[in-house]
């Protein structure tokens, strides 16, 4: 079996001619995006894979990455896939002790850095890092220290491989072609949000399995769509996702800071992009209140339309069915009246394929989404996994589900309920875990996700909670947090949710509003206040957050709604260790940091 990975940069490059465009800078300053074709891409990658046979890096040995998302990280990607050497993505969020860990428990050689501030923090850890010896720095700005002997810059790297001597080519060409499905392709650390992270082993094996599989039932896309690369690279979903696109030979966006993604994607116009369950959270609250705002007949009109999409794409379509003409008539007037334009807006003109993981999200949004046109793919996965263990096939899905497992890759429910699977995608193990291993592996080999859920009569994957986050309150009842959590996120009031009740007499809520929304009602019923504190303490707002709460909680038992809460006046941050860097939440941290918050809940 060849590795997909291994040379797929040449190898596309002689597919699409070396004029095409492989992939995309945007420009959110200067509104535009910056191509660079497949010819491109390949020198670059090569000169790299040159450049790190010339600086010693040898078949097997590690090589960190440490960036926001850039062109650079897949030209190291690709260019160690040429020397048979791993790449190691660490989140550009993660502190200087994060990335001291992960460097020494990869045992990384050398690692690339995107920012002054990465690489001020990689410079205050190296003493404590024996086994890295270079520094390669992407920003051209950055500033060297001036004692500093070991940094390089990327472009004077690539320099130094544009000049490799044919015996270095040589060596490369002779590594790429010894390349097995059994090397080691990446380690992805898990986010750690009960203790340190781990470095999840994922051979070519498992990249070449799960890129087979998708070309495989993905046959609705093509080389003709386009992607915004938006998560960050070193999250397993967009790597594998990415790596999906280019294997596509699709034209690749890539979106260097997440906060500029709302501009960003209607200059890319994508026809698909994988993310998390908050980007739609908040596409859903923006669009719901412009609905809010709006007044007589053209309100009348978009509830119209809704209801008119939701019978079209979810009683019909979704079911495989054939639309009815009148049926039919009515959404297509409506979709080019009032659909079409929300689509624009969003930057989602041709938007086909929107496949999202990493957290649960409410049956409510995907059924919105869907109503308006914007073919969200629910799925499930790990790192572990290689990203996707199940996702929504084209017809008859299950809203609430996380769709059917992948081909090739079993699926079934353990003890306790845990999901466990086994197949071509799931990891060999943990670095340097074995006792860790132990655990995570069953006696027959199926890795145990540390997930709950069922198979419906359908034969759908559901989801019902996280088995770490799950817990009993002092009644002796089961709280699945995640659920409720993810039904407040619909709140266009609530930014963040931590659900607590642990072995306590009821559940109650650590609550981040939606402070500019909340700003804006506060305005609206003539609410004074001086800072973001007073606004939180307000009678009136307390009483109408509740309000909110009680609304949202419809439908839940009552030992599972929220009795009490605290509204915080700032956000659960990454930097305060609150939340992981794919922004999970931190229970163990927010218990300890809000201690004195919690028991006055319970008072």
């Amino acid at each position: 079996m060849q590795n997909t990975l291994t040379d797929l940069i040449r190898l596309q490059e002689k597919a699409y001619g070396p004029g095409r465009a492989a992939y995309s800078r945007i420009d959110v300053a200067g509104k535009k995006c910056v191509a660079t074709s497949w010819g491109e891409f390949r020198r670059d990658v090569d000169r790299m894979a040159y450049a790190l046979e010339i600086l010693g890096i040898q078949p097997g040995e590690m090589v960190a990455v440490v960036a926001h998302n850039c062109p650079e990280i897949l030209i190291t990607d690709f260019a160690c896939y040429r020397n048979r050497a791993v790449p190691v993505s660490i989140y550009a969020t993660s502190s200087p002790e994060q990335i001291q860990f992960i460097v020494n428990d990869a045992g990384a050689q050398a690692i690339v850095v995107g920012s002054q501030a990465l690489y001020r923090a990689v410079r205050s850890v190296m003493p404590q890092c024996p086994r890295l010896k270079k520094i390669i720095a992407i920003d051209p700005d950055i500033e060297f220290d001036n004692d500093d002997t070991v940094s390089l810059r990327f472009s004077e790297v690539l320099e130094l491989g544009s000049v490799a001597s044919p015996d270095c080519m040589a060596d490369v060409d002779i590594r790429t072609a010894e390349a097995t499905p059994d090397d080691v392709a990446t380690l992805i650390y898990t986010s750690g949000t009960t203790g340190e992270p781990k470095g999840a082993v994922l051979t070519h094996s498992c990249f070449t399995a799960a890129l087979d599989k998708h070309r495989e039932m993905l046959t609705q896309l093509s080389d003709a769509d386009t992607s915004v690369c938006f998560l960050p690279l070193s999250h397993i979903f967009e790597k594998a996702w990415t790596y999906f696109c280019l294997s596509m030979g699709m034209h690749v966006y890539i979106n260097s800071n997440p906060k500029e993604i709302q501009e960003a994607i209607p200059l890319a116009k994508p026809t698909c992009m994988c993310s998390v369950p908050r980007f739609w959270e908040k596409v859903y609250t923006a669009v719901q209140e412009k609905i809010a705002g709006m007044k007589g007949i053209q309100k009348v009109m978009v509830q119209r339309a809704l209801k008119v999409g939701a019978k079209r794409n979810l009683e019909y379509k979704r079911l495989g069915l054939e639309v009815p003409k009148l049926l039919e008539m009515e959404y297509r007037f409506y979709d080019k009246k009032i659909f079409a334009k929300v689509r624009h807006v969003i930057g989602m003109d041709n938007g086909r394929f929107f496949p999202t993981a990493g957290a649960p999200i409410s049956g409510n949004i995907v059924e919105f989404l869907k109503a308006i046109g914007l073919n969200i793919v629910v799925g499930y996965g790990l790192s572990e996994t290689t990203a996707t263990v199940s996702f929504y096939p084209d017809v008859d899905y299950v809203i609430g589900s996380v769709g059917n497992p992948l081909p090739g890759v079993q699926v079934k429910i353990g003890e306790n309920n845990e999901i466990l699977v086994k197949g071509p995608t799931v990891m060999r193990g943990y670095h340097n875990r074995p006792e860790e291993n132990a655990k995570v592996f069953t006696a027959d080999g199926w890795f145990r996700t540390g997930d709950a859920g069922l198979f419906d009569h359908s034969g759908s994957l559901v989801l019902t909670e996280r088995i770490k986050d799950l817990f009993k309150t002092s009644n002796g009842k089961y709280i699945a947090p995640q659920a409720i959590e993810s039904r407040l996120g619909e709140d266009r009031y609530i930014e963040q949710v931590a659900v607590i009740g642990d072995q306590r007499k009821y559940v109650t809520a650590i609550i981040i509003p939606a402070f500019g929304a909340l700003k804006e009602y506060a305005q609206k019923k003539g609410i004074t206040f001086d800072s973001i504190e007073d606004l939180v303490q307000n009678s009136e707002i307390r009483k109408f957050i509740a309000e909110r709460i009680e609304r949202m909680q419809k439908g839940l038992a009552g030992f599972e709604k929220i009795k009490r809460f605290t509204l915080l006046p700032r956000e659960f941050s990454i930097e305060t260790g609150e939340l992981t860097n794919t922004l999970k939440i931190r229970r163990p941290v927010i218990n300890s940091l809000y201690a004195n918050e919690i028991e006055a809940m319970y008072c």
